[in-house]
């Protein structure tokens, strides 16, 4: 397992998304959610992996009691090493709320506190310097260690660091070979300030981890995804033939060479989901692949050629 050096904070290159962790849209069933999930944590701090990520709108915080589930499975010394992150739905982002908010968070969790504590989407309506009263509560009163944002552009995550004056070190963004753009702004800002972007849905939500149209799932949320209707499969035609190519010369899978670009990116992590333990590891296993530049290369000219064709 790679490993990223963040402002005194050390993560692995490849986390665990659990939107999925008890989340009814995505269809994985009551089983999935007591055992496999669970299992999936345990297995990924075994593996390595030591960001996880959460939210507390996903399963209305069923996923936070989840991934609690799976470090107390672990056991104290493979959950010591964990670095837990979850996200604030900022609908009012008044202080009091945020700190309340956040130590519900952190009681689902069963942690003594949050590794990192994310407002989940821009609020344009409370002013900056209103909301970062309540993430200076949260680090004040050591609900949590760290603070992030996610979904916020590069001005909005400079205005609320510059209002909170302490570093805010993460933005957890939309992050793919199907959706390129953080490499333009978010990626050399967190390198240039020692700063980290989290890349969620890195495979597309299954687009680029499939190994053929027909084995793409359009079930459940992933029914929802313009990325996954015909005319945008057929329009990811040449990108998909450059991770097949490239994957097969490294005999490598589809996912591991889409993770492998994203992660190449400085200071950038990458936090798929996974519904086997099969596919937990086949994740982190990507973490030890590198492509060479030309590789790279072609990879990015696709994906910025299916970007500039009509992003979706």
């Amino acid at each position: 397992m790679r490993y990223l050096d963040v402002d005194g904070v050390r993560v692995s290159a490849i986390g665990l998304g659990t939107w999925q962790f008890g989340s009814r849209e995505w269809g994985y069933g009551a089983a999935y959610a007591a055992h496999v999930a669970p299992a999936l944590v345990r297995r990924a701090l075994e593996l390595g992996i030591t960001l996880i990520d959460s939210a507390e709108v996903y399963g209305f915080g069923e996923s936070e009691r989840i991934v609690a589930r799976g470090l107390a499975a672990a056991g104290p010394d493979l959950a010591a090493g964990a670095f837990v992150a979850t996200k604030l739905l900022p609908i009012l982002p008044l202080p009091s709320i945020v700190a309340a908010r956040a130590a519900g968070s952190r009681d689902r969790l069963e942690v003594a506190s949050i590794d990192l504590y994310q407002l989940h989407w821009p609020n344009p309506i409370v002013p900056a310097r209103t909301q970062v009263v309540g993430l200076r509560r949260v680090l004040d009163a050591g609900i949590a260690r760290h603070v992030g944002v996610s979904n916020h552009g590069l001005g909005r995550w400079r205005a609320l660091e510059s209002a909170l004056r302490r570093p805010i070190i993460s933005n957890q963004v939309r992050f793919s070979l199907t959706s390129p753009a953080p490499r333009w702004d978010l990626v050399p800002y967190a390198a240039e300030r020692s700063r980290l972007v989290i890349a969620y849905s890195p495979l597309a939500q299954g687009l680029l981890a499939a190994d053929q149209r027909s084995a793409v799932s359009r079930t459940g949320i992933r029914g929802m995804r313009t990325t996954l209707r015909d005319a945008a499969l057929r329009r990811a035609g040449p990108l998909l033939a450059a991770v097949r190519e490239i994957a097969s010369a490294h005999d490598a899978t589809h996912a591991q060479v889409a993770l492998a670009w994203v992660i190449s990116h400085p200071n950038t992590a990458a936090i798929p989901g996974a519904r086997t333990l099969e596919q937990l590891e086949e994740n982190a296993a990507a973490a030890d692949l590198v492509l060479a530049p030309e590789e790279l290369a072609w990879l990015t000219a696709e994906a910025e050629r299916f970007d500039a064709a009509g992003r979706l």
